[in-house]
């Protein structure tokens, strides 16, 4: 495949309320709407955890109504009904369009010949007010926080919404990600009674999750509510670290500062009584969601579990890391995988300049377009492969 031309090609195309035939490839894109009906419950529990509204954003998290009702993509093989499989692609943290995914979503369709949905996660794509992400609305904010927090040296447009949010709470982490499992969760029982338009009942899901996606897609895993997942298998990128190893401080993601705090929050005090922090949130320790994300947090919470976990499941799991990926670095999913990492993880290098955020560059005209063509299907030649069975 020419990566960088399809990548260009599809960035044209691509709308969320535009339903898009690939005649060349014999895949179409279709658009859908999902509306929460499964938060209530949640959202009264979490409401008095997180602060209601910041300056950046006064409006209370619970009343941003793009995140409640939104839309999203799949792409599926031209001229079927309705299909009997099933895969979910989640994002990364503090992504704001799917450009990059584009390809991605593509090729695991044509090569598996399942639909691949794209799934936003809570508070990230279109699930936010525009101004969260538009250089004119952000900048004011960038100056702000520099102002403000002396100690800032990587604020930029890009992260200055992620970065104000999380460093007014910090618990906005998991409670996004709870959020976005919860939605999971609705999503697949939608699925599983052949209540979607794409599938029939008892269809089988699978996963490929990139970055704080994969993070999403393993505490899921781990808590399989109504073992929607026991049949599952799970293909994870630049993913799969215990939360203490890893580094989101990046000009794409959030600034220095806002991860100074996230990192303490989860990394130091959070887990400490009983697995949880009683001074954080002193309802939940007994929930199995909260349970199943402290599993991955640090080496030695619920090591014991953690390992026995991978090891059940190491048949239905496979991850790819990069070498020289900082943020999710393969020594943090070496600690999380425990004696199953030889059977799980494969260690890639790419022969040019790469980032976590960025892993293939296509608008680095410096780079041989072939030598990008052959790291694209490095990691997703295989990823196709074993979602395929």
């Amino acid at each position: 495949m020419d990566f960088v031309n399809r990548r260009n090609y599809l960035k044209k195309l691509f709308e969320y309320d535009k339903s898009i035939e690939l005649e060349d490839k014999k895949v179409c894109i279709r658009p859908f709407v999902f509306t929460e009906n499964n938060m209530a419950s949640e959202e009264t529990r979490y409401a008095s955890l997180v602060p209601q509204g910041t300056e950046f954003c006064p409006e209370p998290d619970l009343n941003i109504r793009e995140n409640k009702t939104f839309s999203y993509s799949a792409f599926a093989p031209v001229g079927g009904t309705k299909y009997n499989d099933c895969i979910i692609l989640l994002h990364g943290l503090n992504e704001r369009n799917w450009e990059k995914y584009l390809t991605w979503a593509e090729y695991l369709c044509e090569k598996t010949g399942k639909p691949v949905i794209m799934f936003p996660i809570a508070f990230h794509m279109n699930r936010t007010p525009a101004s969260w992400y538009t250089p004119r609305s952000s900048m004011p904010w960038v100056s702000y926080r520099k102002s403000n927090t002396p100690e800032v040296s990587n604020s930029t447009f890009a992260n200055v919404a992620l970065s104000l949010r999380l460093s007014s709470s910090p618990l906005r982490l998991y409670t996004s990600g709870r959020e976005t499992i919860l939605n999971l969760w609705q999503l697949l029982k939608e699925i599983k009674r052949g209540d979607h338009p794409l599938f029939k009942s008892d269809t089988n899901v699978d996963f490929f999750a990139y970055s704080i996606g994969a993070m999403i897609a393993q505490v899921f895993l781990i808590g399989n509510p109504e073992e929607l997942l026991s049949d599952s298998k799970f293909f994870l990128f630049c993913g799969g670290s215990i939360f203490e190893e890893m580094n989101g401080s990046a000009r794409e993601i959030m600034d220095n500062a806002a991860w100074d705090k996230v990192y303490s929050f989860y990394a130091q005090n959070y887990g400490q009584t009983n697995g949880l922090n009683d001074s954080v949130m002193p309802d939940l320790t007994e929930d199995f969601l909260n349970r199943s994300f402290i599993t991955m947090l640090k080496k030695d919470l619920m090591e014991d579990f953690r390992n026995s976990f991978f090891r059940e499941n190491q048949h239905r799991i496979k991850i790819v890391t990069l070498k020289k990926d900082t943020v999710i670095p393969t020594h943090g999913v070496k600690i999380a995988l425990g004696e199953t990492d030889k059977i799980i993880l494969n260690e890639l290098d790419f022969p040019f300049e790469y980032t976590h955020q960025n892993p293939f560059p296509s608008e680095n005209d410096n780079i041989e377009k072939e030598l990008l063509n052959v790291a694209f299907d490095s990691v997703f030649s295989p990823a196709s492969s074993f979602l395929s069975v």
